[in-house]
């Protein structure tokens, strides 16, 4: 059992890395190849007992349908190949920094009850993850700052829970989210203002 679930980690590595890549440059194949990798991730973080983030990758494979709507519509506005971008409304950041705060005290509590190894860490990273999610459906340049600490600390939880090369996967993904926010600062095409009471 062990040989399979480190098979299916180093799957999750491959997988995770061409993800990476793929959004970076924005390509709708992303949310496919998304499903892969949160399926073995799910997989992985499940044997581990790291509940949250076992479920947080069952939310990525709803939120891979969710992106790969939104970013077609996207790109239809702004031509094939070009980065789209969104300006963040305030009401945005103040609903997700308020949905950060409650919903990390409560799963660190939810957690501990159903005996997770690292609530703690993983509940933070979760929420976290889960708003980063919903902002990279919606092109906010933002994302990616989200994602930085959000897989830091990741990266920790693997290494904490010795899942080793998921722990590499993650550090992969840090490089890439640095990568990414300069890479769309840079060359992103910002679409018109929606409607504010978004």
């Amino acid at each position: 059992m062990e040989q399979v679930i480190q098979a299916i980690e180093v799957f999750a590595l491959v997988t995770g890395v061409a993800y990476a890549v793929l959004e970076i440059l924005q390509k709708n194949s992303m949310w496919v190849v998304g499903i892969l990798t949160s399926t073995a991730c799910a997989f992985s973080f499940g044997v581990q007992h790291v509940w949250a983030s076992m479920g947080l990758n069952i939310y990525y494979l709803v939120m891979s349908v969710v992106g790969l709507v939104q970013w077609r519509k996207a790109g239809q506005q702004v031509g094939e190949g070009e980065i789209h971008l969104q300006e963040i409304p305030r009401k945005v950041q103040i609903i997700s920094a308020l949905l950060f705060v409650a919903g990390s005290v409560l799963l660190i509590q939810v957690l501990r009850a159903a005996g997770d190894a690292e609530p703690r860490l993983d509940a933070v990273a979760t929420v976290l993850s889960v708003i980063a999610t919903w902002w990279l459906a919606q092109s906010y340049l933002q994302q990616w700052l989200l994602w930085i600490v959000a897989d830091i600390i990741t990266t920790t939880l693997c290494i904490v829970t010795g899942q080793y090369w998921l722990a590499a996967l993650y550090l992969t993904y840090i490089c890439g989210a640095v990568y990414g926010y300069f890479h769309w600062k840079s060359r992103g095409k910002y679409l018109p203002l929606k409607d504010s009471n978004q």
